[in-house]
């Protein structure tokens, strides 16, 4: 959400930072919202006002005995009572017009987002090579997996339609093993406090991390008000809302992992084979609360504890800077990491990284009273730690060897009872 003050204040600037994201001027239109709004409150406070002044000139007229007078003061007053309930009516309409106008722009992006119109404007940040040998080809995961009959498209569409996968016996265990060890490396040696959050959710607080009202079409409804979480940053981000807290406190950071439920609505013959584009998938988010002078840095420090999860893996990836025309809505930077995958002979995206400012902050009401006192809206950062099905297709992918076997990396091993390898159908 945006600040319509500041907009008020320097309105060529939010046209400019509009622009960069492919958007006609608003400024005008907003600050007319603003203007309509405050003529309604300053119309509500005026009746108020003279209301409040009458009931003092009732009292004096009726001390003097003066009742022709103390009749037509009362008069007015109930007059003034009648447009009273429409004057707050207006006042309240006039608030939510602006506030939806306001909710349905996206972030601005910070100066140094470099400008492009989609993903081919995106920017190399760096790259980290596998000590092991780049497999420049290879099977798909789909391949794989269907090869050795432990990933299973066909039973999955009868189950539930395309776009989910059932796994089983080892890559089952596998993918189970991938999220526990990011859970383990998050909370032990990055300091971040593990939670198990609710998986359905509000629609308070999917509007707080901008899923709503925009996304709603990607969004899975379960009823009764409640969402199906797209990412465990929804009901991380939120734990802070409608909240004050110490500057002390400062920062937060939480881990999850969860099952992710996305409708994929303009996805349509994108991806359609094999686990890379789901309904369902499993994540490991990260999620910061930052003081605002902190989130720059707090920004580039979940990077890197992203990036560790690749480097014990010891898979090849490297980081773009997203371009203004890519970015998501609430971010005002976002870096993602994309690994290589052989069987594609390509790099795919398996983490994204975002700082918000104070945009998701001003949708929760989510503060912070620093040493003067002032209560100031804190800022948000989130990101993938990484996400698990991803995680899952580029270790069989850049792990398989000729025999269709897939050899398990050694950092996850432990949590495999020491199986070091996943035999193939020719095996």
């Amino acid at each position: 959400m945006h600040d319509i003050r500041a907009i008020r204040e320097n309105p060529e600037a939010f046209d400019n930072d509009l622009a960069r994201r492919g958007l006609e001027p608003l400024s005008a239109s907003l600050i007319a919202l603003d203007d309509a709004r405050k003529a309604a409150t300053s119309a509500a406070q005026a009746n108020q006002e003279r209301r409040n002044a009458l009931s003092k000139e009732i009292g004096g007229a009726k001390k003097a005995k003066d009742e022709a007078r103390a009749s037509e003061l009362m008069a007015e007053v109930a007059r003034l009572k009648e447009d009273a309930s429409r004057l707050e009516t207006e006042q309240t309409q006039a608030g939510k017009i602006l506030d939806e106008e306001l909710a349905k722009i996206p972030n601005r992006p910070k100066a140094d987002v470099p400008p492009g119109a989609d993903e081919h404007g995106n920017v190399e940040y760096r790259r980290y090579d596998s000590g092991r040998e780049r497999l420049s080809e290879g099977r798909q995961h789909f391949e794989l997996g269907e090869a050795t009959g432990l990933m299973d498209f066909e039973a999955a569409a009868k189950l539930s339609g395309s776009r989910f996968v059932v796994l089983k016996g080892q890559l089952a265990r596998l993918e189970r093993s991938l999220g526990q060890f990011m859970l383990d490396l998050h909370t032990t040696e990055h300091g971040y406090t593990e939670v198990a959050p609710p998986i359905l959710v509000r629609d308070e607080a999917m509007f707080g991390t901008a899923q709503l009202p925009k996304f709603r079409d990607d969004q899975f409804a379960a009823g009764d008000g409640f969402w199906l979480v797209p990412t465990a940053e929804v009901p991380l981000t939120n734990l802070v809302r409608e909240s004050i807290l110490s500057e002390d406190e400062l920062p937060l950071r939480f881990t999850a992992l969860t099952p992710c439920f996305r409708a994929e609505a303009g996805a349509a013959g994108r991806d359609t084979r094999g686990m890379l584009r789901q309904h369902q998938f499993n994540k490991v988010e990260l999620v910061s609360i930052t003081a605002p002078e902190k989130s720059e840095e707090e920004h580039e420090r979940m990077l890197a504890c992203a990036e560790t999860v690749l480097k014990k893996l010891d898979l090849t990836y490297r980081v773009m800077t997203l371009c203004t025309g890519d970015m998501g809505f609430a971010s005002q930077k976002t870096y993602d990491i994309e690994v290589w995958v052989p069987g594609q002979q390509t790099y795919r995206e398996i983490s994204s990284c975002s700082v918000c400012g104070d945009f998701q902050a001003r949708r929760m009401n989510a503060r912070y009273r620093g040493k003067d006192g002032k209560p100031t809206f804190v800022h948000t950062l989130n990101g993938s730690g990484i996400a698990v099905g991803r995680a899952l297709i580029a270790v069989m992918e850049n792990y398989q060897n000729p025999d269709g076997s897939i050899t398990i990396p050694s950092v996850l091993q432990p949590y495999m009872g020491g199986l070091n390898r996943i035999e193939g159908p020719n095996t």
